[in-house]
Formats: structure tokens, C-alpha cells, sequence
């Protein structure tokens, strides 16, 4: 091998080490409605794209502050069988979703389950990823 042909391997390497592989999880996500107090900032409201932690998420309160973006991915009951819209939305952790009460992976704010999906579902499956 020459030395020019080493050099662009190796250039090659070094971007490809730079380029982050993330692949989305699957789970649920329902609905919430009051929004404070919550558990990471008590009775500071933090907008509404936010959501509440369940506990694959919450992490001891790690997971406080972190953004997860959601995808609307299907139904989970058949009283809403196409329940989701185009795009995806951004949210902040600012609470936790404790079982045995919550029923998803992701409980979102109002507002922030209808950008994704049909209100009217209550639950839906998702992929999510931390950005």
C-alpha cells in the first residue's frame, strides 16, 4: 500500500469514529395533564413539551432535565387503530412516572401526546432516542 492510500484509510477511519450510531427504543407513552408540582423542579413550571419518566427512563432522577425525542409508532388498543400523525416531538424530563400507576415508558404532557398522535388513544406505542 502506498503512503497516500494509508493516509485516506486512516482519514476514513477517523470520520467514521466521529459519526454516532443511535437506534430509537420502543415503548409507550400516555397522557398527563397537571403539570406541577413536578419531581425535578418542583413547582416551576418548565414549559409544556415535557414529560414524566417511568421507570426504564428515570434513573434515580437522572434523567431529570434530559430531552427524548418521541415518534408516534402505532396503537395499542383498537379504540383508535391509526392514531398517529407525522413528525416526532422534543421533550424534557421534569417528572417521574412511578409504577405501579403509570402505564407507559413515557408519560407526556398533553400538548405534547397531541403533536404526535390522536388524543383520543390515551396510549401509544412509541420509539424514542435521547438527544
Amino acid at each position: 500500500m502506498t503512503i497516500k492510500t494509508c493516509a485516506l484509510l486512516l482519514m476514513g477511519l477517523a470520520i467514521i469514529s466521529f459519526v454516532s450510531v443511535t437506534s430509537a427504543i420502543s415503548g409507550t407513552a400516555t397522557y398527563y395533564t397537571v403539570y406541577v408540582p413536578s419531581a425535578c423542579y418542583g413547582y416551576e413550571e418548565q414549559g409544556t413539551m415535557i414529560a414524566a419518566a417511568g421507570d426504564t427512563i428515570w434513573n434515580n432522577g437522572g434523567a431529570c432535565g434530559q430531552m427524548y425525542k418521541i415518534t408516534c409508532t402505532g396503537a395499542t388498543n383498537q379504540g383508535v387503530p391509526q392514531p398517529c400523525k407525522d413528525g416526532s416531538v422534543t421533550v424534557k424530563i421534569v417528572d417521574r412516572c412511578p409504577s405501579p400507576g403509570c402505564q407507559g415508558t413515557i408519560d407526556l404532557s398533553q400538548e405534547a401526546f397531541s403533536a404526535i398522535a390522536d388524543i383520543n388513544a390515551g396510549k401509544i406505542q412509541i420509539d424514542y432516542t435521547q438527544v
